[in-house]
């Protein structure tokens, strides 16, 4: 009964932070130490990769005409257009598809630690208000996601790389990537919902594969509520982000990305000094 609470707080955690510009990954794994659930570590590396699949399926039923170009409820152009978008996402996709799957348990081993965690979130936090304030009298030069060129995609998939670093947030580097060469907040965010289902969906098949799917029916079980619950959250925060975004630049999420990081060294060296 314990370990089905702790998920659900994880899945919680997972809705909320996978699309905000914050860190699901890093909030994952903080929350994670905090809870200690009783799955071993392998099972719960896994978990925290794979139960992106209940947030990502929130993108497919809230954006599901959108992506859909077999849609008869659009002209021909418009099934055109939505093939054109796929075929940028997956241009975009690219570079971190190949670095995920040559270096991922490199990165594993380097970064899924606290102190990593916090660097990256403070860095990409101080980007997103340096960047803010550079646009803040600028006019973005790209409002419609067919407005990017391959070499905006190439960056933007750049980014998205840099993001397979935990505590970078793959939302949050895609956006910093996107804002940075003239896109705007709100094509920006959507692109990177968009960008987020290839990727994730390949993450979390390559977590399946080197785990063995070799889980027990209690663990199948945490995992799917794990799953169900992230897709809650995650249609909630989709919806508050891209109204948000209407109103208000990314600067915010640059300060508590900044507090948080602080406070996750500030706590990392009490423990080694009382150790």
């Amino acid at each position: 009964m314990l370990d089905i609470l702790k998920v659900i707080i994880l899945g919680i955690v997972e809705g909320i932070t996978e699309w905000l510009p914050v860190s699901s990954t890093g909030h994952l794994i903080l929350v994670g130490d905090l809870l200690k659930p009783s799955m071993s570590d392998a099972f719960m590396e896994m978990f925290n990769v794979v139960i992106q699949l209940g947030a990502i399926m929130a993108v497919v039923v809230i954006y599901f005409h959108k992506l859909n170009p077999f849609s008869p409820k659009k002209t021909e152009k418009q099934k055109l257009l939505t093939w054109q978008m796929w075929i940028k996402v997956l241009i975009a996709s690219v570079p971190a598809g190949i670095v995920g799957v040559l270096f991922d348990d490199i990165l594993d081993k380097l970064f899924y630690k606290s102190v990593p965690i916090a660097v990256m979130l403070i860095v990409y936090g101080v980007l997103f208000i340096v960047v803010e304030n550079r646009n803040k009298h600028t006019r973005p030069s790209v409002t419609k996601i067919s407005e990017l060129s391959i070499q905006m995609l190439l960056i933007i998939g750049v980014f998205q790389m840099l993001a397979l670093i935990p505590g970078t947030s793959r939302s949050g580097a895609t956006i910093v990537g996107a804002l940075l060469i003239g896109v705007s907040r709100e094509v920006a965010a959507e692109f990177t919902f968009f960008l987020a289902i290839p990727a994730m969906f390949g993450a979390s098949f390559l977590k399946l594969i080197k785990f063995g799917f070799h889980f027990t029916g209690a663990e199948f079980g945490l995992l799917i509520l794990g799953c169900v619950v992230s897709f809650g959250l995650s249609v909630i925060a989709i919806k508050f982000l891209m109204g948000y975004i209407k109103k208000h630049d990314f600067k915010v999420f640059g300060y508590y990305r900044i507090v948080l990081g602080g406070l996750i060294l500030a706590t990392s060296l009490i423990t080694k000094v009382i150790a």
